[in-house]
């Protein structure tokens, strides 16, 4: 299922990285696509996980370059003007 991530940290997740259960420690998915938001103020990126875990809300990992940074899923689109 295609999702939004929006990253605790600084640093993006990108396209190829993986997206880890942090209960598990397996890989749920991968993200397709991610950026900086200068709207948001924060690293978003979009990725298909597993449908069981797709839920807005879901805290997960992603691995950037060996390290795992917090993410959680959010609902798309990320911004949406009222």
């Amino acid at each position: 299922v295609l999702v939004g991530l929006v990253a605790a940290g600084r640093r993006s997740p990108r396209a190829g990285y993986a997206v880890v259960d942090p209960a598990t420690g397996d890989e749920i998915g991968v993200v397709t696509s991610g950026s900086p938001s200068p709207t948001l103020g924060r690293p978003i990126a979009m990725a298909y996980v597993r449908p069981d875990l797709a839920a807005a809300g879901t805290k997960v990992h992603v691995d950037v370059r060996g390290s795992r940074e917090d993410a959680e899923i959010v609902d798309l689109p990320f911004y949406s003007k009222k």
